[in-house]
């Protein structure tokens, strides 16, 4: 049977131009022993056709595709992108795809990605994800990022209320007499918002006075704006300290307090949370309590990929570090 044009190289046209056996093809691509001579012909016959072998279908026989699915809900917010990458990067380590799985903060979408993952026969998923009815197969294995789904699923996170209390005592350090705490997120029960009882403790151990301002997603930002107008007295704000739940909101609050004719950090000093760089290298945009990212996603494959998933823990919590970026004072 003649051939088509243009087809790729199978692995009976190796066996055939190198003259061998098609169990010897199969045996030298998948990195069984043959002798010398039969590897050498078969190797030269691959480079000359051009043979490209299927890990995908090769991986389906073994019940394994060395490919791990990733849900987030984006990949602008800094933070997030951050993931994203530094996932990517270990995976690639270890010879591991990632499919990518952009949410959007939809539950119903982070439900069909798993459903579609799973149909794709991926050897795990680590997800970031806020649907509080999730469904995952049991078989499946599944790292939870920020957020506790169960016994069976480890979470991996930073340790939030550390953060929270030492951006309470840095800004007491520094200074600061009355503090507010703002806050923008999810209402759903995730480690994050640890940050909040984490300030408080923190002011609590240094006396520092403080008021939160706390709205759920989907809220307008102009809440912000609101609270924080109605607490300026003779044109200045009776906080001198704002420790905001994110850089991205610690972003925006400082955009805010320049319209108000208020100087950071000469009047008001702002720590925010996540550790986020500008152009993702360079300086930090703000003072910041810095999550390990790094950490986080060799932690979250390491979990994965552990065989025994018995032995793996229900929540591994990686430290915070504290970095300087210019809204406090140095």
């Amino acid at each position: 049977m003649m051939k088509k044009a243009n087809s790729a190289p199978t692995m009976k046209d190796v066996a055939r131009e190198a003259g061998v056996a098609l169990g010897t093809v199969s045996k030298v691509v998948n990195g069984l022993p043959v002798g010398d001579p039969y590897k050498v012909r078969v190797e030269e016959a691959i480079r000359k056709l051009n043979y490209q072998v299927n890990s995908y279908a090769q991986g389906l026989k073994a019940s394994t595709t060395h490919t791990v699915a990733l849900l987030i809900p984006n990949t602008y917010i800094p933070f997030y992108a951050s993931l994203v990458y530094h996932i990517n990067i270990v995976l690639l380590k270890r010879k591991y795809r990632m499919l990518l799985c952009s949410t959007d903060y939809d539950p119903g979408l982070e439900q069909e990605y798993i459903e579609m993952a799973q149909q794709n026969k991926v050897d795990g998923i680590i997800g970031l994800t806020y649907n509080p009815n999730l469904i995952i197969d049991e078989h499946t294995p599944f790292i939870a990022i920020d957020r506790s789904m169960g016994p069976k699923i480890p979470c991996v996170t930073s340790d939030n209320f550390a953060g929270g209390q030492m951006a309470a005592e840095k800004l007491a350090d520094l200074g600061c007499r009355r503090a507010a705490f703002l806050r923008i997120g999810s209402s759903l029960s995730n480690e994050p918002n640890k940050r909040k009882a984490g300030f408080e403790n923190g002011c609590l151990s240094r006396g520092l006075e403080y008021e939160m301002k706390i709205l759920n997603d989907g809220e307008p930002y102009e809440e912000f704006e609101k609270f924080l107008k109605s607490h300026m007295e003779n044109g200045k704000l009776t906080f001198d300290g704002i420790f905001c739940v994110t850089d991205t909101l610690a972003h925006l609050i400082g955009r805010t307090l320049r319209d108000l004719n208020q100087k950071v950090p000469e009047n008001v000093q702002v720590i925010g949370f996540d550790g986020t760089r500008c152009f993702g290298d360079l300086e930090y945009m703000c003072s910041t309590i810095v999550q390990p990212v790094p950490e986080i996603a060799e932690m979250c494959v390491d979990l994965l990929l552990q065989d025994n998933r018995l032995s793996k823990p229900q929540l591994v919590c990686l430290p915070v570090t504290y970095a300087y970026g210019g809204t406090t004072k140095a």
